[in-house]
């Protein structure tokens, strides 16, 4: 596969996963509409696309080369990292 493709479908997965893990741990439309929810947003979609490229690379020199295999990686690692970040920031 090519790699712009590749590069594509890593930030595609974490903003995914980034969004999708804000929406289901926030607590409600009211509550980001007072906190501001969209630096929320924005901020978690970063964490997740930072997190689906550990994953990407971890898996790649781990010596995998098949795309799925490594992609999948990719949505471990900015579920893992997207999870930390959310439980440990102070």
């Amino acid at each position: 596969m090519e790699p712009l493709v590749v590069f594509i479908l890593v930030l595609i997965i974490g903003i995914a996963v980034g969004l999708l893990f804000q929406r289901m741990t926030n607590r409600g439309w009211l509550t980001r509409q007072i906190a501001g929810g969209r630096r929320a947003d924005i901020t978690s979609a970063l964490v997740g696309i930072a997190g689906a490229f550990i994953g990407f690379h971890i898996m790649a020199l781990a010596g995998f080369i098949a795309t799925l295999i490594v992609l999948v990686g990719a949505v471990i690692g900015a579920v893992i990292v997207v999870w930390a970040w959310r439980e440990f920031r102070l």
